[in-house]
């Protein structure tokens, strides 16, 4: 696939990725902040984001699974989670976590069960959405090309 090929799937890709709520605004100014003193920027932040939901994501699933749940702890996971999926512009896990606080202070366990659910689902959508982004990105620049700027 040429160099104009890959480039119009990332542009439809990420235009896609805005338009299904995967992602919002906010991951258009991490991509400003990229440059070419820091060409991984992005890739970087994204790896980050990786590493701590999956650590909130056990720390979640180990605090609900206590014979006695302790909401402030599930609250303060969902809380950092939130503002992870929120620094990256993870418009869907964000979206999950301000219902699942909201949950938390009613201490619904089986609301907290099923937002969990729900945020593992949205969580895995927006990596493996991620990954494919990062990897589309990797075959333009391997072909000699640029990253397109989407509007």
């Amino acid at each position: 696939m040429d160099v104009v090929q890959l480039q119009r799937r990332y542009t439809e890709y990420l235009t896609s990725l805005f338009t299904d709520g995967f992602l919002d605004e906010q991951f258009k100014q991490l991509q400003e902040l990229q440059d070419e003193n820091s060409p991984d920027f992005v890739f970087e932040v994204v790896n980050l984001f990786f590493e701590d939901s999956e650590r909130l994501l056990n720390e979640l699933a180990k605090a609900l699974v206590q014979p006695s749940i302790d909401f402030k702890k599930v609250d303060a996971h969902v809380h950092q989670l939130k503002g992870s999926s929120s620094s990256i512009g993870a418009g869907r896990v964000k979206n999950v976590c301000v219902a699942f606080r909201n949950i938390c202070e009613e201490q619904n366990i089986e609301g907290c069960l099923r937002c969990m659910q729900q945020i593992k689902h949205e969580y895995s959508l927006v990596k493996n959405k991620l990954e494919n982004l990062i990897r589309l990105e990797q075959q333009i620049i391997q072909a000699g090309g640029e990253i397109p700027v989407v509007e």
